[in-house]
């Protein structure tokens, strides 16, 4: 059931599980507690499309899409440095670049670039109408993948890429954590959960995290009943952790390591590092969970259109067969895998 609604300043925990199966709309994103039935379930994934990875060869799936529109921060920043801009600063960059848009107002601040398009034309300025429009363009673009998809978040799509783990209690470790999202939903399916989210930009902690709504409900599993129920941030069991990777000092000791979005940053040179990170932390038996943006042309559009917000990194855009790739051939086996709405995914262990 879906449903518009206007939000007021919100309580700290509004939704109840009486909104299960609903989904609502607010002035920042949406919020979706609909379940998936077996009979819809494959129209949130396309799942386990590769029968034998020990068959498949990169002649087969080819190569990664590069993204290589650059955010004008970058360039401005390259150009002032004389040098390429350094990872840890791009991260910081478009971290700052990245939240601010989750932040927003979207439907007040749609009314008011249009009205200021409309005023720019009557300047006969080229370079401000331009300016202009690519405001209103880019938060169309964030109003249809955000708010009306919901494919950055995607709570139905993570939760069936997410599902089926033979998992009590577990220790989760999250390598990228920016806001925690995706550990935040892996704590409310597995009750119990002790997740530790880690980040080398404290940013994320002190305003991703901690600014990610205490209101934003969690479709969850009730541990007595075995029945959903609503989860929020603050019934979770987090520690976050400002850190390098490198700088980690856990042992094997992790039932699950997670990361999203952090494969596809990485030139192939360095993909056998990133492997090796999800590799060093996990118990015998554990789970490592990894995302990566799809290479479709919906998404090579958003990174043209968004590049002022998306692209200060290096970015490649993939297929859930290339991800699956390097993770196979870094000595894990794939013991699932699928693609959602914007998304890659991959459940993996080391063989």
């Amino acid at each position: 059931m879906l449903e518009e609604q206007t939000i007021r300043q919100p309580e700290i925990k509004p939704y109840t599980d009486e909104n299960i199966g609903q989904s609502f709309m607010n002035n920042h994103y949406r919020v979706d507690l609909r379940t998936i039935s077996e009979k819809n379930y494959n129209q949130f994934i396309t799942s386990n499309t590769v029968r034998d990875w020990s068959q498949l060869s990169w002649k087969d799936v080819g190569k990664p899409y590069e993204v290589k529109a650059n955010s004008k921060e970058r360039i401005n920043w390259e150009k002032q440095n004389n040098r390429d801009m350094d990872p840890h600063t791009s991260w910081t960059y478009f971290n700052r670049a990245f939240h601010e848009w989750f932040v927003k107002d979207v439907p007040k601040e749609m009314k008011e670039s249009k009205s200021r398009f409309i005023t720019s034309l009557g300047t006969f300025n080229p370079s401000e109408i331009r300016q202009a429009l690519g405001t209103v363009v880019q938060l169309q673009f964030w109003n249809y993948a955000h708010r009306i998809q919901d494919g950055i978040w995607d709570p139905r799509g993570k939760r069936a890429l997410f599902d089926g783990l033979h998992l009590r209690k577990p220790r989760i470790l999250f390598l990228g954590a920016a806001e925690g999202y995706e550990a935040m939903q892996l704590g409310a399916m597995y009750p119990g959960a002790e997740i530790i989210m880690v980040d080398y930009d404290e940013y994320c902690k002190t305003t991703r995290f901690a600014d990610f709504p205490d209101s934003y409900p969690f479709l969850g599993e009730n541990p007595r009943t075995g029945t959903h129920t609503v989860v929020y941030k603050d019934d979770l069991n987090i520690e976050y952790v400002v850190d390098d990777i490198r700088n980690l000092d856990y042992g094997k000791e992790f039932d699950v390591v997670l990361s999203v979005g952090l494969l596809e940053h990485f030139p192939d040179d360095y993909k056998h590092e990133v492997a090796d990170w999800h590799r060093r932390f996990l118990k015998p038996g554990g789970y490592a969970i990894l995302t990566t943006p799809r290479n479709q042309m919906r998404s090579r559009l958003y990174y043209k259109v968004m590049a002022d917000v998306m692209n200060h990194t290096y970015r490649e855009l993939m297929t859930v067969e290339q991800m699956g790739m390097y993770m196979y051939e870094n000595g894990f086996d794939i013991l699932s895998h699928g693609y959602i709405k914007v998304h890659n995914g991959l459940i993996c262990q080391p063989r």
